[in-house]
């Protein structure tokens, strides 16, 4: 053969190695929700794609086969015509000994970079860029080549799987979806700009319903305004104008022995129909739904769509209110606070110093999002940020008491009966020591 038909065997030989590297990776990197929506839109090809992809160990064994047989015979044909030719180009320049070796070497050399280049590198490279649509175009010519060569596949396959069964490899594909996985698509997304960054917050926010206890977004004990059941109509007319609330619990002396709820429609309606004297009676108060605090926001809106009701009252393990819920806290958990700059702000505000005062009934996640943090120690003993640091602190925190934590100090600047009010939280100079992240630093003035 002459060097033109030698050259042109090698390059039919790349062609066909390319053409395996590029099926190879856009089958393995073809997505198969992507794939299901261009099937239910008609696409045969993306349907033929996802049944191959199922028993995908046949058309591998068959890529492999190619992949290595071209390799072999490439460097075989490529050896033997780029040798002589080398060896008469080194011939001009230098006639000493040697030169055998050296025209052997730059024609492996050649050799060997032309398949990287062309059979390996780039068609991958290309496969990447855009898998389904590169799967879906090479999937026809792909089934062929697998019915051509099925003995030798299926000669190889058998050969794996008994090897497979002997160390005891599961080959079963799981395809389930977690949580961070579509969090990072989601996050691609927002970097791509498909998705704008408050879209990501709502998809993400949505997603930690599941996780987040009604804990982490009521109204806690302390802060909840009821009615005692004997309490006159002035007192109740003061509390409706003090307090923009809609319900308001009854309770029989204490906060503890919750009886129903007042909807304040319910009195206006009274006051509409000439009723200007209006009591808490049975005719007034509303059955209360009562949760337990172990339960999640997820499963509280299950609990609100099937008693239609959007309030609830939250105990603990001992039957003591801890606080009260309604959907639009669960709301506000989602899309955020809304309202004035003043009211969605009031949780974490950020100083001109670069420094935050974190509210201590911020929740976690919010806390961690506000700071940039991946993480807290042990995120699930406690629901908000003054509960991290009185984990942290393993005491009652008193004003000044400090945590360091991933190079921020978080510092107790306002305690009310025993309750954190207010964080400060400051980023660490890079020259001070700090600790690993795994062991906070924890410092307290007694």
């Amino acid at each position: 053969m002459s060097l033109f038909e030698h050259l042109a065997v090698l390059l039919a030989l790349v062609l066909a190695a390319g053409f395996l590297s590029l099926t190879e990776i856009s089958l393995a990197g073809a997505r198969k929700i992507k794939l299901k929506l261009l099937a239910q839109a008609g696409d045969e090809r993306a349907q033929k794609v996802m049944v191959l992809q199922a028993p995908s160990a046949e058309f591998f064994a068959v890529s492999q086969l190619g992949l290595n047989a071209i390799a072999i015979l490439g460097g075989i044909l490529g050896e033997g015509a780029m040798r002589p030719f080398f060896l008469d180009w080194l011939s001009v320049v230098y006639s000493g000994p040697g030169r055998e070796n050296v025209a052997f070497v730059l024609s492996f050399v050649f050799v060997t970079t032309l398949f990287v280049l062309f059979s390996d590198l780039m068609p991958k490279r290309l496969a990447m860029i855009a898998p389904e649509t590169t799967a879906m175009a090479v999937i026809r010519p792909v089934l062929l080549i697998i019915r051509i060569f099925k003995p030798f596949s299926w000669a190889l396959n058998l050969v794996a799987n008994m090897l497979f069964r002997l160390f005891g490899v599961n080959m079963t594909r799981e395809d389930r979806i977690t949580f961070d996985e579509i969090s990072a698509v989601v996050e691609a997304g927002a970097q791509a700009g498909v998705l704008q960054k408050q879209e990501q917050h709502f998809i993400e926010n949505v997603f930690e319903l599941e996780s987040r206890t009604v804990t982490s977004t009521m109204t806690t004990r302390e802060n909840v305004v009821f009615f005692n059941l004997s309490e006159p109509e002035d007192s109740i007319r003061q509390k409706i104008a003090q307090h923009a609330l809609s319900k308001f619990p009854v309770c029989d002396g204490v906060i503890d022995r919750v009886i129903g709820y007042v909807d304040t429609r319910d009195l206006l309606v009274r006051l509409l129909n000439n009723q200007s004297q209006f009591q808490l009676n049975e005719s007034s108060i509303r059955t209360v739904l009562m949760i337990p605090d172990t339960l999640t926001l997820s499963e509280l809106l299950d609990r609100f769509r099937a008693t239609k009701e959007t309030f609830a009252i939250i105990i603990n393990e001992y039957a003591l209110v801890v606080g009260v819920i309604t959907l639009s806290d669960i709301m506000v958990t989602v899309m955020g606070r809304w309202g004035s700059p003043l009211e969605a702000d009031q949780q974490a505000l950020q100083r001109d110093d670069g420094s935050w005062l974190i509210d201590g009934s911020t929740p976690v996640a919010d806390m961690k999002r506000v700071l940039e943090l991946e993480s807290l120690p042990e995120e699930e003993h406690y629901e908000t940020a003054a509960g991290f640091m009185m984990f942290m602190l393993r005491k009652v925190p008193k004003p000044t008491d400090s945590v360091e934590y991933q190079g921020m100090r978080f510092e107790v600047l306002d305690v009310d009966h025993y309750r954190i009010d207010q964080l400060l939280v400051k980023r660490l100079e890079r020259g001070a020591a700090s600790p690993p992240q795994d062991t906070p630093a924890v410092a307290q003035r007694m």
